[in-house]
């Protein structure tokens, strides 16, 4: 067996642990560090929203020996805004204008024809308007709405309403992070980000889950012993299915790391990125979500119970007095032990002051 293996065999059994749940206030300090960038991000930079949302123009070019910078500035030229070119496999140039109408459109077009030398008809025009954009931005919002509903409530039928809230807040926690990623990092976000996000939820709910299961059934009949709080049985929880999330995690994100490193990066495969990106941060933020946020919120909003408060005092009481009887008994056992070192005396202890004696005494005869 390799060595991840017997950790997660040792984990699973309670043989070692870690204390997820009595460093919660951490993970709480680090989440709410990372929200407040992701926000700061937003509103700083805000979103690069693509021509399907905010409506534009999208020109396709013959094949050129022009580069993507150079296109670049002919497109700012010709429009006065700033575009997005993605190189094409076979040479071609894709040209992406936001804000643009029919007229103007026609303008740009005849504008690059005579910059890239070719003729106006051999440059393809799509034009997406603006009402189109909001449809899909409206229907995005609406599924992304529905969605956490539905989980919602299926979580609460399933498990407690608790899990379910704990859920919902981890479920935020990773769509705020991805969102300001994608504004800091200046991606442009297209209807291919939205699949990705929603993508990204069921990955982060599928760990959850797990670890929701797990802790469903330990719990049973908890408040009938004196041995577990229920953090104690949460953080066993966590670190009996930590190998398992692990090894979901990353071999979700190796094929997701090389569609945005490698065939974003490295080939050039722009349009790739929109999607690859919300997959990678999405996965990593949800898999640290499900071990880090939402379980130790459980145990937060379960341990609020009268039950479960009660449970707690019991249990930490029987720890004290198991620890007091403990110290009595080593202080015992050094007496004890400090008595069986005493020396023994052999023979009378006035021995030498009775041979003294005996020298004085006289010994009857005269001369």
């Amino acid at each position: 067996m390799s060595k991840l293996g017997s950790l997660g065999a040792r984990l699973h059994r309670g043989e070692i642990s870690y204390d997820f749940i009595g460093h919660r206030k951490l993970w709480y300090g680090i989440s709410i560090l990372i929200t407040i960038t992701a926000i700061l991000g937003l509103t700083v930079r805000g979103l690069n929203m693509g021509i399907d949302f905010q409506g534009g123009a999208v020109f396709t070019t013959p094949k050129t020996s022009v580069s993507v910078s150079q296109a670049e500035d002919y497109a700012r030229d010709a429009s006065g805004h700033d575009a997005v070119v993605q190189k094409l496999g076979n040479d071609t140039l894709r040209i992406q204008i936001a804000g643009m109408d029919t007229q103007q459109s026609d303008e740009i077009k005849d504008k690059l024809a005579a910059d890239f030398k070719v003729d106006s008809e051999k440059i393809a025009a799509d034009l997406v308007g603006p009402s189109w954009g909001d449809q899909i931005a409206n229907k995005a919002w609406q599924g992304l709405a529905i969605f956490m509903v539905l989980v919602v409530i299926y979580l609460a039928i399933a498990f407690e309403w608790r899990m379910a809230i704990a859920a919902l807040v981890a479920l935020i926690h990773d769509i705020t992070i991805t969102v300001g990623i994608y504004a800091l990092v200046g991606f442009e976000v297209t209807p291919g980000t939205v699949i990705g996000l929603l993508t990204i939820l069921g990955y982060s709910l599928y760990d959850t889950v797990v670890v929701f299961d797990s802790l469903k059934e330990q719990t049973k009949d908890l408040t009938k012993q004196t041995r577990f709080t229920y953090s104690d049985v949460a953080n066993r929880s966590i670190n009996g299915t930590l190998v398992r999330s692990i090894n979901t995690t990353v071999v979700a994100l190796l094929p997701v790391a090389g569609l945005l490193f490698i065939g974003g990066g490295v080939l050039g495969a722009g349009t790739l990125n929109d999607i690859s990106l919300s997959l990678f941060v999405g996965l990593a933020a949800g898999a640290y979500s499900s071990i880090f946020i939402a379980t130790p919120l459980v145990a937060d909003l379960k341990e609020r119970e009268p039950q479960m408060k009660a449970l707690k005092k019991r249990v930490l009481a029987k720890r004290a007095q198991a620890t007091a009887d403990e110290e009595i008994a080593e202080s015992r056992s050094y007496a004890d032990d400090a008595d069986d070192a005493t020396p023994a005396v052999v023979g009378p202890r006035n021995q030498p002051a009775a041979r003294n004696r005996g020298r004085g005494r006289p010994s009857g005869k005269r001369r």
